[in-house]
């Protein structure tokens, strides 16, 4: 019995502790959201990523037949964009937490023409993507929602092919530069975003200077 004892308590100490939540309830906005109310807050003219969409999505050097997931993709502003560029051989995974997102975004998809967009309505924890399914993972104004950045970031990391790309553009945030809303907002800034990113298994590439309010890392699977 003591044999039996000392066993369990190895094994016990051996598992590893579970993640806790860094950032509780910062999703809640998103369980049964406004459509409407969103499409008016995310594709509006002043927001720094919409207003450089275009740009955004030319620096990140998508082509034709690739396999993209837009995680967190809300509205699915760049999920559009990412299934014109991709074309019809290509796929663009509409990645978001809310069911009524992912169903909106297909919903639009489909009526202007786009049938190489799938949903996926995934969890705080897991992308739920195939392993090596996607050549790159674009987030956008997305992880500072993470509330389990280490998994989500194994996720991610699992989903990647060989030499796959993720894209990370989120705000500064900057205290003597960056709004209160951000500061109250954002958990993390740029620098922490790199450690946390590279300790999942990244490389970082490359740190984009195209936009002001917001940063644009890219990464390669390592």
């Amino acid at each position: 019995m003591l044999v039996c004892g000392f066993i369990t308590s190895l094994v016990s100490f051996s598992l590893p502790a579970e993640e806790l939540n860094v950032r509780p309830g910062i999703n809640r906005y998103y369980q049964d959201p406004d459509w409407q109310q969103w499409v008016n807050t995310f594709e509006r003219r002043g927001r720094e990523v919409y207003d450089k969409r275009h740009a955004i999505v030319d620096a990140t050097g998508v082509r034709p037949g690739m396999a993209v997931a837009d995680i967190g993709a809300g509205t699915g502003l760049f999920t559009r964009l990412f299934a014109e560029r991709v074309g019809p051989e290509g796929r663009v995974y509409a990645v978001d937490i809310s069911k009524s997102f992912v169903e909106n975004i297909i919903r639009t998809t489909r009526e202007q023409g786009y049938v190489n967009v799938e949903g996926v309505v995934n969890n705080p924890r897991e992308v739920k993507l195939p392993p090596a399914s996607i050549h790159m993972a674009f987030l956008v104004d997305t992880y500072h929602h993470f509330e389990y950045p280490a998994s989500m970031l194994s996720s991610i990391h699992a989903s990647l092919k060989a030499g796959g790309r993720l894209v990370v553009i989120d705000f500064r945030r900057d205290p003597h530069r960056s709004s209160r809303w951000v500061m109250g907002h954002v958990r993390a800034g740029k620098d922490v975003v790199i450690d946390e990113v590279t300790k999942a298994g990244f490389r970082l590439i490359d740190d984009k200077p195209l936009l002001t309010t917001n940063y644009y890392l890219v990464f390669s699977k390592s």
